[in-house]
């Protein structure tokens, strides 16, 4: 900038130093093992080894979806097609600039390649991961649940092992306890960051006891995320909200409604629109967010039973695919183009599927569309539109399965890990709020607890436990199989015809252990049986 032209702007390249307490409060440069004081990371901020693998996580990326599946273009000119979003925490957005660059290095970007766009909040109001400092009722909560395992472990066979093994080191002849000072997850995370830092920074060899190692991660991992597979309200306040930011941007997507991102990446200095190289919709989506939100991420769907803490650069994929030749319409009903040379790369590469996170057609900008809508609000006509389309979930390269995508109809014919979109929006709908900063205040004088575990995953129970009855229905009209010796197929399609049996034998088949003695159920029941006595006798 000079000093005449104020209305542009150059950048400053400077360099950091970190300053500490000396002697007698004296300021002094903080300094690696070796005397470093140029290269010396503050709290939250990347390490060069988490700087190394994030970067190679990128190039991984660019390796499947450029070279391999040649679904992302080799050079871009800018950054309007991918949506890029990091949490307020410095490692976070570290993690999506190395991640971006691995994936487009400068000799994959044009000379005249504007900076990308990446989209943050404030702490207050951030969703991308579960944000105990800003929600009220989920501090309540996982507190609770973390006070749960403290009492169910810290006289444990287990605890005592932990402190035959690392006792002797914690401080003021304390005792390991979940909830110790420092707390065992904190030992956990101390172990693992010195376990990816090589012998410098290692501690005394009985931390690194695999036995011991493996009683402080299973631990940990009920600590922190056993609340997401058993309270439907816990994954609202916790996760809900991200969860529900996915599926509206694949949904937006689906539908071109601008609703995928692209309204908050696009347009030129100070304005929203299309992408600054004409770009009409999101095709990519990098997100810098934690260890906690993949894990009650997947805990939230019903995939994260056995599985330990997420490893340093864990990363989860949402892979939103479509039929290949499968027709679009926008919101209006205006028919859509069909991403002609996307469809002809993927036939070879997958089959009957195209991988589709946005390419080509006309977009509506500033449509609301389909977006939050839940389920059972969804008119026929947009129903249709998610038609042919399926979400897989990769977690650090391996595909998981959704436990309410298993039912017949709710997946691609001999996949299972191909969740029709439908019922993965059904899915998550279940724990979405509808409003979360209010959800974060309300229940402050309830129970933490509920009265019965509620399974994570599954979009019947799911829809009920958030009171969406309606759409629970609409997933047993559709989850009727072709097996006619399946009676309960047949119960399901008898749905359709108007028998109210069907919801009879769904409660006694799936709601059983979970809900039945709710008063709500017990009205529906009584509510049933007097329309199958009406029903009965207009009969006679």
């Amino acid at each position: 900038m000079t000093k005449t032209d104020w209305s542009s702007w150059d950048k400053l390249q400077w360099r950091r130093r970190l300053e500490t307490f000396g002697d007698n409060d004296a300021s002094i440069l903080a300094s690696g093992p070796n005397g470093e004081i140029d290269t010396v990371c503050n709290l939250g901020e990347l390490t060069d080894k988490g700087r190394e693998t994030t970067l190679a996580l990128g190039e991984r990326l660019r390796h499947l979806y450029v070279d391999q599946l040649k679904y992302m273009p080799k050079i871009i000119s800018d950054a309007d097609m991918i949506y890029l979003r990091a949490s307020p925490m410095p490692r976070a957005l570290e993690s999506v600039q190395e991640s971006f660059w691995g994936m487009y290095p400068l000799s994959a970007r044009t000379a005249s390649f504007p900076p990308p766009t990446i989209v943050t909040r404030t702490p207050q109001d951030e969703t991308i991961y579960p944000n105990e400092s800003s929600c009220r009722r989920f501090s309540q909560l996982s507190k609770a649940f973390a006070q749960r395992t403290a009492d169910r472990w810290n006289e444990s066979q287990e605890i005592e092992y932990l402190n035959s093994l690392i006792g002797k080191w914690m401080p003021n002849n304390s005792r390991v306890k979940v909830d110790s000072h420092p707390r065992l997850s904190g030992i956990m995370d101390t172990i693992n960051s010195t376990l990816g830092h090589g012998p410098a920074t290692r501690l005394p060899s009985p931390f690194y006891d695999p036995k011991g190692r493996d009683i402080i991660e299973k631990i940990g991992v009920e600590e922190w995320f056993s609340g997401f597979s058993e309270s439907n309200e816990y994954r609202q306040v916790g996760i809900g909200a991200l969860a529900g930011d996915i599926v509206a941007r694949m949904v937006g997507n689906v539908e071109k409604s601008g609703n995928d991102g692209l309204l908050e990446i696009g347009g030129e200095d100070g304005s929203q629109g299309a992408g600054r190289g004409g770009e009409k919709d999101i095709r990519l989506g990098l997100s810098g967010c934690h260890d906690t939100s993949l894990a009650a991420l997947l805990a939230s769907l019903g995939c994260f039973e056995g599985e330990k803490w997420p490893p340093y650069t864990s990363h989860l994929a949402f892979e939103l695919f479509r039929e290949a030749g499968a027709g679009r319409e926008s919101i209006d009903g205006e028919k859509l183009d069909r991403p002609a040379t996307a469809d002809a790369a993927h036939k070879q590469k997958q089959g009957a599927l195209s991988t589709f996170f946005g390419s080509g057609g006309k977009t509506k900008i500033a449509t609301e569309g389909i977006a939050r809508k839940t389920t059972d609000e969804l008119s026929t006509t947009e129903r249709e539109k998610l038609k042919g389309h399926y979400v897989r979930i990769r977690y650090n390269d391996r595909a998981v399965v959704v436990p309410g995508c298993k039912l017949p109809g709710k997946h691609l014919d001999g996949d299972e890990s191909f969740c029709t979109l439908e019922a993965f929006k059904a899915i998550v709908d279940g724990f979405t709020p509808k409003n979360w900063r209010q959800a974060c205040i309300s229940n402050i004088d309830k129970p933490a607890f509920p009265e019965k575990i509620e399974p994570a995953g599954d979009a019947i129970l799911g829809a009920w436990q958030n009171g969406q009855h309606i759409v629970a229905f609409i997933i047993l009209e559709h989850a009727a199989t072709k097996e006619p010796e399946d009676e309960y197929a047949k119960a399901l399609k008898l749905w359709g015809a108007g028998d109210t049996s069907v919801v009879q034998s769904w409660m006694d088949e799936r709601m059983a252990n979970a809900i039945e003695d709710r008063p709500e159920i017990v009205a529906l029941r009584e509510r049933i049986k007097a329309q199958k006595d009406a029903m009965t006798d207009s009969l006679k």
